[in-house]
């Protein structure tokens, strides 16, 4: 009778163990995707500053350079494009990449046209869009860095056994095309 209720008590034992595991484990899980969110949301924040940012800079660039009609149009349909995209993670990036590359040939321009480059207006904006564009690179990088840490922990035994009962999924990074990186290099 006593191995019984030994047995038993050892039994409750094991499941309450099993039970507070599983409990700490869908708790670190949602925080991680909560990070993940956070950390999407405040690339949203940068992003629409630098949206709010562009039609003053293509305005201040059309007053001393009017006849590069294309790029200035380059530069409005990128923004349109990301401003409307409602695609997934891997798209709306995309979306952004275009926008920073037509963003850096708008501000190459400064280089044919000396005057743009002294005018006050211009060296504002051009500051304030270099500005936010640290800001989303230091955001990128916090959300690659809850990204991994969500994924990783998702993918992980026995962690994933969790994860995969629940509905957790992989998350996607905010990628910079390689030609996004060859802009921000040069100073954009």
């Amino acid at each position: 009778m006593t191995s019984i209720l030994a047995a038993g008590l050892v039994g409750a034992a094991v499941v309450l163990l099993v039970a507070v595991w599983l409990i700490r484990v869908y708790n670190k899980l949602v925080r991680m995707r909560n990070q993940v969110d956070a950390s999407w949301s405040q690339i949203d924040v940068q992003l629409k500053r630098r949206h709010d940012l562009v039609p003053n800079l293509v305005e201040t660039v059309k007053g001393y350079a009017s006849h590069e009609r294309g790029t200035l149009n380059a530069v409005v349909a990128a923004r349109g494009v990301a401003v409307a995209h409602s695609g997934g993670d891997a798209g709306r990036a995309d979306a952004e990449n275009a926008l920073s590359q037509a963003l850096g040939r708008l501000v190459a321009l400064a280089e044919a046209y000396p005057q743009l480059r002294a005018s006050e207006n211009f060296a504002v904006m051009q500051s304030e869009v270099a500005s936010t564009e640290d800001k989303i690179a230091y955001s990128r990088q916090f959300m690659t860095y809850a990204v991994q840490q969500y994924n990783t922990a998702i993918e992980s035994f026995p962690t994933n056994l969790v994860a995969g009962m629940l509905g957790f999924h992989r998350r996607e990074l905010f990628a910079v095309a390689d030609s996004e990186r060859a802009v921000i290099a040069v100073g954009f």
